[in-house]
């Protein structure tokens, strides 16, 4: 697509041998010779070469609103005063870069090029936003229990507040990131960065230099400065997923960035400003962890402010028939497959299956069967994977030559966390006993 760049400019020598020059590099260019004229022309502009003094208006006047009807057009000021303040001016009112008449044309081509790939670049970012803020709009949070209708309300509130801190709560697969997402993408911080980071996948020097930077020669590799997800996320949010993981020493670090909005980078004697917006999510509970020691009173309170439930799908079983139906038509669009919805038999397994992993495991279910379904419908027999008999029976007989108990015990456990993809909480109430049940037998049987 051929790039427009508006001149606006009363010299009409100089309009005609700057659109010459440019038209050679194969871009249109459109002519106004006064700020009325250019008003009606700015929609289709990529680039503005504006000339300070206009019959009808101060170039320099204009540029605030330029920048605000055209924002992803960068504009040129061109001017015959050779002034320092003029060109200061220029630049402080937002614009580009400026010239000096008369115009060397082959200097200009080159300005005009920088500036059309930093046009190419806010086009490009912008339409990433809005891509964005469709894609985790509050509507692709699905269902109509009351549980979920309340979670989404506080979320919206949240989202239009100035709040800092927000924790977010709920089971592995429950949609904590998704919440984190809708929050930032239909805030006032949409523009920003969303930054994220899972606090148990790095060791805690990693995690550290990840959340806060290092200066060079912090530490062995540490050959240049870096900058940590708060410096890159000023202006924006920081996702922190697993927090309960986080060391007590990192937990200090991070309440003091909640607190005073500043951090030191690792191997750093200066202190960096940042404005951020912080989600914290875990499936733990908080509470339970603080009376444990193992995570610091302060800092939950601090985040504990406000603070969003995601609940469980077995507690929203009305919901999977919608949840179901969305991921189905998402799935057979990307896999190019007419399937119309769900027959009865498969629906009623779906909202009779307990779901451990939640709507993830209900998402990557539903991937799986659209994938490998050959009907109109997705049918029961899609559904295998989690379509298999009870193992074991609560009335089931002893065998005439016994049991080894310790091995049955052993084996149920293995499949509790198998089934969970390792999350205790949710294995432990597969077996309908406690965290702190799970985690003895865990040891009990070195299954760490």
């Amino acid at each position: 697509m051929t790039e427009t760049i508006l001149i606006v400019d009363d010299e009409k020598l100089i309009r005609w041998s700057v659109r010459e020059r440019l038209q050679q590099e194969g871009l249109d260019v459109v002519e106004c010779g006064s700020a009325g004229e250019a008003r009606k022309a700015l929609e289709d502009a990529d680039l503005i070469l504006l000339d300070v003094g206009l019959p009808d208006a101060n170039g320099l006047q204009l540029i605030e609103e330029f920048r605000s009807a055209a924002p992803d057009a960068p504009i040129i000021m061109l001017t015959g005063d050779s002034r320092a303040d003029t060109a200061v001016q220029a630049m402080l009112a937002g614009a580009y870069h400026y010239v000096t008449k008369p115009v060397n044309l082959d200097e200009l081509v080159l300005l005009c090029k920088r500036a059309l790939e930093t046009s190419r670049l806010r086009r490009q970012v912008r339409e990433l936003h809005e891509k964005s803020a469709s894609d985790y709009g509050f509507d692709h949070i699905v269902g109509n229990s009351l549980a979920i209708q309340q979670a989404k309300a506080l979320m919206g509130k949240i989202a239009r507040s100035p709040a800092s801190t927000v924790l977010v709560t709920g089971e592995s697969g429950t949609g904590k990131d998704l919440a984190a997402k809708a929050i930032h993408y239909n805030s006032d911080r949409r523009d920003g960065p969303f930054v994220n980071i899972t606090c148990s996948a790095l060791p805690d020097s990693l995690l550290e230099s990840e959340l806060f930077g290092h200066e060079k020669g912090a530490f062995t590799d540490a050959k240049t400065q870096k900058k940590g997800l708060f410096e890159q996320g000023d202006g924006g949010t920081v996702f922190l997923d697993e927090i309960g993981e986080m060391s007590p020493i990192l937990q200090s670090k991070l309440l003091r960035v909640l607190e005073e909005k500043s951090f030191r980078r690792v191997g750093g004697n200066n202190d960096q400003k940042v404005n951020v917006r912080v989600v914290a999510a875990t499936n733990r509970n908080l509470q339970d962890e603080v009376k444990k020691g193992g995570f610091r009173e302060d800092l939950y309170y601090r985040l504990n402010v406000l603070t969003i439930e995601l609940p469980p799908l077995r507690e929203r079983v009305g919901d999977i028939p919608l949840l179901g139906e969305y991921f189905a038509q998402r799935f057979s669009v990307d896999f190019r497959k007419p399937i119309q919805g769900f027959d009865k038999d498969a629906l009623k397994l779906l909202q009779d299956y307990p779901w451990p992993g939640n709507v993830r495991e209900l998402r990557n279910a539903i991937e799986r069967a659209v994938l490998l379904c050959d009907r109109d419908q997705l049918c029961r027999e899609a559904f295998a994977a989690i379509d298999k008999p009870a193992e074991l029976h609560a009335d089931m007989t002893l065998p005439p030559a016994g049991v080894n108990l310790e091995k049955l015990e052993r084996s149920l456990v293995v499949q509790a966390l198998e089934r969970t993809k390792g999350n205790q909480t949710q294995a432990a109430r597969l077996l309908g006993i406690n965290r702190d049940q799970m985690r003895y037998r865990i040891e009990k049987f070195g299954l760490k």
